[in-house]
């Protein structure tokens, strides 16, 4: 049976962190082999230099992820944008590039059936990764150690049969400050949209996948791939939505059931056995095959 793959007018993903031992790769590469789109857009962050020049965790799956990227732009006439993020931030200045349909840009306006987004990782409006980098590369080393005591615990966890449980999550959800700092820098970004006179603002950064109104600004937040596993994705009515690794490995699994389904051989019907009852009652009315 050919490979079932789900489509979409765009795909957005972010914050992979290509490079770092938390990187969900198995799952982000499945998701890339069977998703289609007409452009995807990567959303910063993609590798992380960050961590590889702290040695990092690359591997051949991570190598896998580019391959599948450039077939995607190759065979699948996948126009891609890629934007730089903090942790892939050399790419500065070399800024724009363009090669054929990969284009890597600082942001980029997205035009839709409903207006025009603006694009951009994010990380601009982060007073800290601005202004402080060194604190920044020192948060992240505290995240990373963090992730580190969360892939143990859940591997206790998956013994005793319990779901995943991310402690970095409980710890925004709690902390004051965490939640004061997301709602500023959402702020922050509706204002640059309105400036741009954008309908809405697409971003990634601080890893919490969003779909709202703020205001008259339609705000959107692709989230990550290290724990909440998520991206965006525009149907072809022009609407936007979070799809997250289970909802896609549902819809996929009932899109191949459905095919299998169809492709399945028709039984044979019985055969219909020959009733001269209908030429008697014709031969009756007058009726006779012409000779």
């Amino acid at each position: 049976m050919k490979k079932v793959s789900l489509k979409f007018k765009t795909i957005i993903i972010s914050d992979v962190h290509l490079g770092t031992r938390d990187c969900r790769i198995d799952e982000v590469n499945y998701f890339l082999k069977h998703t289609h789109s007409e452009r995807l857009i990567l959303n910063g962050d993609i590798i992380d230099g960050w961590s590889l020049s702290r040695k990092g965790g690359w591997n051949k799956q991570h190598t896998r992820f580019i391959r599948l990227i450039l077939k995607k732009l190759e065979k699948k006439d996948t126009e891609v944008i890629y934007l730089r993020g903090n942790h892939d931030d050399i790419l500065y200045r070399f800024l724009p590039l363009e090669f054929d349909r990969l284009h890597i840009v600082n942001e980029f306006i997205h035009s839709t059936a409903v207006g025009d987004y603006l694009v951009v990782h994010g990380d601009g409006f982060d007073s800290i990764t601005t202004n402080h980098k060194w604190i920044a590369i020192l948060g992240d080393v505290g995240y990373q150690s963090l992730l580190r005591i969360n892939r143990i615990y859940n591997r206790y966890r998956a013994w005793r049969g319990m779901p995943y449980y991310s402690l970095s999550k409980q710890i925004k959800a709690k902390v004051k400050s965490a939640v004061s700092f997301v709602d500023k820098f959402e702020d922050k970004l509706r204002d640059l949209a309105r400036s741009r006179k954008c309908r809405g603002v697409i971003c990634g950064h601080i890893h919490t996948a969003a779909n709202k109104q703020i205001e008259d600004i339609h705000y959107l937040n692709s989230g990550d791939w290290v724990e909440s596993l998520t991206a965006l994705v525009e149907n072809f009515d022009g609407s936007f939505e979070i799809l997250d690794f289970k909802e896609f490995q549902r819809r996929l699994d009932e899109k191949a059931e459905s095919k299998a389904n169809s492709d399945a051989p028709l039984a044979e019907l019985p055969p219909v056995e020959e009733d001269p009852t209908w030429e008697k009652e014709l031969a009756l009315a007058g009726f006779r095959e012409s000779a």
